[in-house]
């Protein structure tokens, strides 16, 4: 029997996404379902949208125009939120999809979480934080800022984002064992259930390679070769 994939909704907020990253929203996306709507908003009279032009051939994007019709006012979000909000309610949708580095989605996300939805999305690091951090994932486009100094800085600024550093806590407290040691699939379920983490915002493929570079944790294999971690504040004297 054919295994049932999710459906998608995909919608884009041209005038507030890099069209140079599509095939990395694509390429994620894959991973939850098939897409079954596209759709990228914009005024497609202006210039700065040609990149996004060149690909709707190609990724069978569908284009809505909304011309500026006031000066500081954006029509294609007021569009792009109706439209979310019409496929919401009728279609068979299973996952919501938005790229844009705007928090006027906001209140159109917290929705469809209310309304059993998976919400992932796409923008850059400009992007306000209450986007970011209502969306069941979000995934930044442009590359992590270089770190000043050597090597070590990166590990050294993670250890001190407090912000981090709670929630990985948080995280291994609510899945240890007696001597404090938890299995790291149910810490980082336990995470992306409380939040839009994703350790490649960070610059990390893995959770493993990201709690490595912080000497905060302890990491050992566990059964099945599967990795257990540990604040290393619960470690034993010898």
């Amino acid at each position: 029997m054919e295994e049932l994939k999710q459906k998608i909704a995909l919608f884009i907020d041209a005038d507030n996404a890099p069209a140079d990253k599509f095939e990395d929203v694509l390429s994620e996306v894959a991973k939850y379902g098939v897409v079954t709507i596209r759709k990228a908003y914009g005024n497609w009279k202006s210039p700065t949208l040609k990149p996004w032009e060149d690909l709707l051939h190609e990724y069978a994007i569908q284009p809505v125009q909304q011309y500026d019709l006031t000066k500081g006012k954006n029509a294609s979000d007021i569009a792009l939120v109706i439209d979310a909000m019409d496929v919401m309610y009728t279609r068979n949708i299973d996952v919501m999809c938005f790229v844009s580095s705007d928090c006027d989605f906001t209140p159109m996300v917290t929705r469809a979480l209310a309304e059993g939805k998976v919400v992932l999305g796409f923008g850059e690091r400009k992007t306000p934080s209450p986007f970011v951090n209502a969306c069941s994932k979000f995934l930044f486009l442009d590359e992590e800022p270089k770190q000043n100094g050597t090597a070590q800085s990166k590990p050294k600024n993670l250890k001190f984002d407090t912000k981090l550093i709670n929630l990985l806590r948080q995280a291994i407290e609510a899945n240890e064992d007696d001597d404090g040691w938890a299995a790291l699939g149910p810490v980082g379920s336990h995470i992306s259930n409380k939040t839009s983490f994703d350790s490649r915002n960070y610059g990390f493929k893995k959770l493993s390679s990201l709690i490595k570079v912080i000497d905060l944790f302890e990491l050992k294999r566990g059964p099945g070769n599967s990795y257990l971690v540990r604040d290393i504040r619960k470690k034993k004297p010898l």
